[in-house]
């Protein structure tokens, strides 16, 4: 019990946490920024995400992946809302495999790969799926305000678009899909 106690704290701390980085975004503001270490924040985010999605679809399974380079070492950033857009990649690949194991493909293992490497003096975090895949036309528009291509009350089409700001406009980076 204490230990299930010990949980609720720290998931409400959490949830709490990505509240007030929604609402600062909301606002315009920033995040408080810090040095973190950065393959300790991917894995933790992508950690929620996987339970986000087991909580929603108990009978779904996957694996995520992680492949964290040794050299990423930390990154000067607003952890929260780099947890957030960590949250909204995972969770849209986690879909992404969940709708195609659905579909019943013969042999498929649902697999998420989340990795971290530093790369011309940069960290850079991927986040791949061997789901379906996007066509052109979706890539072209992912970023907009929402657009999504998930059925009526299970997506605004926000997610990507904030993870974008967050990401350029919020931190100097850049967010591309392939």
């Amino acid at each position: 019990l204490r230990q299930n106690a010990q949980k609720i704290e720290s998931h409400g701390r959490r949830a709490d946490a990505i509240v007030k980085s929604m609402m600062e975004h909301a606002r315009s503001g920033s995040g408080e920024r810090q040095a973190v270490d950065l393959n300790a924040l991917v894995s933790e985010y992508a950690d929620h995400a996987f339970h986000g999605m087991r909580a929603r679809y108990p009978e779904a399974s996957a694996a995520v992946t992680l492949r964290l380079g040794d050299d990423v070492g930390t990154a000067t950033l607003a952890p929260q809302e780099i947890g957030r857009v960590m949250i909204n990649l995972v969770s849209n690949a986690l879909d992404a495999v969940r709708q195609r194991a659905e579909a019943g493909a013969p042999g498929y293992a649902p697999t998420v790969t989340v990795a971290t490497c530093r790369a011309d003096g940069c960290a850079e975090i991927r986040v791949s799926d061997n789901g379906f895949g996007m066509p052109e036309a979706v890539r072209a528009k992912v970023f907009e305000p929402f657009f999504t291509t998930k059925p009526t009350g299970e997506g605004t089409g926000l997610g990507l678009s904030m993870s974008h700001d967050i990401v350029v406009q919020g931190h100097g980076g850049t967010l591309a899909v392939e």
